[in-house]
Parts: C-alpha cells; sequence; structure tokens
C-alpha cells in the first residue's frame, strides 16, 4: 500500500476505483487499522462509480507512530474531564481531522464525502465542522456527538474494548481482537468465528501492537469537547447510520446527532451493533452507495 506525507506525518492508504471518479474518504475508529473497512464494502462503493479511500490514522496500522509523545493515563484523563477541565493531551480530535484533510491535499481531492465510523465518524464530524469547504457530504456511523448526558455505552462491553492484551505474543494479540469482535458483534448479523479469527489474524500480522498510540488516540478522545452545538454549523448533505443494538454507542447518540445537524437522514438499522460483519456490507452498501449517490446527482444538477 502507498503511504502519503500529510500534516507532518506519513498517512498509509489504499484506494478502489478510478481516481476520476467522486472520492469517499474513509476513517476508522479507535484502535482500528484501515482493514477494518471491509474489502468488499470499499469494492461495492467503487463498483458504484466512486474513488474510494480507506486509511490508517496517527498512532495505528502502518501509519506514523507519534512515539516522542507521552502516552497518557486515560484513567486520569477521565477523571479530570468529569471535573470539567480541559485536560493537556498530545494531540487532539481536531489534529486527527487535519490528518484526513492533508490526505486530501496529497491526492488532489477539493472535495469528498466523509464517512468515519465510531471516532472516525467524530472525526468526521470534524472535518465539516473546521473544513466546511471540503466536505461534500458527511456520513457518521455509530457515531456521537460527544454530549456528556446521552446515555452511556454498556460497562462491559467498554471494559472488553479498553482491556489489555495478556502480552504481546501473537496468540494473546489474536485472543483480544476476538474477544473485542465478539463484543461489538450485530447480533442480528453476527459474524462467524473463521470470519472474526480472519479479522484478528490480519490485525495482528500487519502492523505491531502499540499500547503508547492507543493511549493516545484514548486521551484524544476522551478529552474531545461535545460537538453537538457547533454540527449545527454544517450545511453539508448528512447521513447518520447507526445499530439499534450498538452496546458501545446506544442508538440516543445517533437521534442527537441527527437532530443537531441540519436537514440529517437517520437511519437506525435492527439487529446492528458495533461492527462490519459481512453480513452487514449489503446494508451498508444500500444506505451509504444510495445516500452519497444521490448527493451526487443533486450536485450535479445544480451546476
Amino acid at each position: 500500500m502507498p503511504q502519503i506525507r500529510a500534516n507532518a506525518i506519513d498517512i498509509e492508504y489504499e484506494s478502489f476505483g478510478h481516481d476520476a471518479d467522486p472520492l469517499i474518504l474513509l476513517i476508522m475508529g479507535f484502535a482500528a487499522q484501515l482493514i477494518f473497512w471491509p474489502d468488499a464494502l470499499c469494492q461495492g462503493l467503487a463498483a458504484k462509480g466512486f474513488h474510494v479511500v480507506r486509511f490508517d490514522n496517527r498512532d495505528i496500522g502502518k501509519s506514523t507512530h507519534l512515539a516522542d509523545l507521552k502516552a497518557p493515563d486515560p484513567r486520569a484523563l477521565m477523571a479530570e474531564v468529569m471535573a470539567g477541565k480541559r485536560p493537556d493531551v498530545p494531540y487532539r480530535l481536531d489534529d486527527m481531522a487535519d490528518d484526513a484533510v492533508g490526505l486530501m491535499d496529497a491526492l488532489g481531492a477539493k472535495r469528498a464525502h466523509i464517512a468515519g465510523a465510531s471516532m472516525g465518524g467524530m472525526i468526521a464530524q470534524l472535518i465539516a465542522i473546521n473544513h466546511p469547504a471540503r466536505a461534500k457530504s458527511l456520513v457518521s456511523i455509530m457515531s456521537t456527538t460527544g454530549r456528556r448526558d446521552l446515555p452511556p455505552g454498556d460497562r462491559e462491553t467498554l471494559s472488553v474494548l479498553f482491556r489489555p492484551p495478556e502480552s504481546t505474543s501473537r496468540d494473546d494479540l489474536i485472543d483480544a481482537s476476538m474477544l473485542v469482535q465478539k463484543a461489538l458483534a450485530s447480533p442480528g448479523f453476527r459474524p462467524s468465528e473463521a470470519e472474526m479469527r480472519a479479522i484478528a489474524e490480519r490485525r495482528t500480522d500487519r502492523a505491531p501492537f502499540d499500547a503508547a498510540g492507543l493511549a493516545r488516540q484514548s486521551a484524544a478522545l476522551i478529552a474531545a469537547p461535545p460537538r453537538d452545538a457547533r454540527l449545527r454549523q454544517v450545511r453539508c448533505p448528512a447521513l447518520v447510520l447507526h445499530g439499534a443494538d450498538d452496546p458501545v454507542i446506544p442508538a440516543a447518540a445517533a437521534r442527537d446527532t441527527a437532530e443537531s445537524i441540519p436537514g440529517a437522514e437517520l437511519v437506525i438499522v435492527r439487529g446492528m451493533g458495533h461492527d462490519f460483519a459481512a453480513g452487514l456490507i449489503p446494508v451498508y452498501l444500500e444506505h451509504i452507495g444510495d445516500f452519497v449517490s444521490r448527493v451526487e446527482a443533486e450536485t450535479a444538477r445544480a451546476g
């Protein structure tokens, strides 16, 4: 896969489709490499006439790991946030949004359909807020505005998501990935054991595990202020896509996101959790593909 220098870091990315087609930029969530955007989803969107780009965020996968920056204690940061303080962190979600825009610059793309999942959805929202001219549309998937009074995720699921592996051996890393996938799995589209193991093995073998990098990503997530008020400034077409059975970010967060963005469409899928299982790919293709195709058609009619 190629790398591009953007926003003072090296960003590993992969593209599908033709460069001349309208760009869909896919932004993945916390601790997740670009491969968690399923190949079949990327290929399916490309087949609908789009240039699809997925990439590793900073501190994950094969993009730059900022090893010279400290690894904060997430629990201490959470305590500061709960006390109403704005903690000092190595970088913020706004910086990660700037990374994505820098990648667009390096690719020569003035505008793109910006789609993000979970923390990636938060980053996508910030692109639409901070760089409105760059967002042709916004697709916020299994994400939130970050409002503090929204219902929390399932405590046990969250503990699994943030639990470190037993060791950095290959077997333990694969086991840890399997536990996370099982905790996030969609009850109505449950992936097979073989599907989850294949993803766990691919993730483990693709790039070394970096606990400090994940702590820095976690710090950016914890320190992020709510975006609901700022999202009222967004004027690009927006789709909010969420699972009715999401154990990490309850569907109430999706409703809040859609209510915060003027004119946003809201789709809540029964049986969908917090994952991209193979059985969900037709659902994602239908809703994302139809939405961005409609935006393209409306843009063309507007001249």
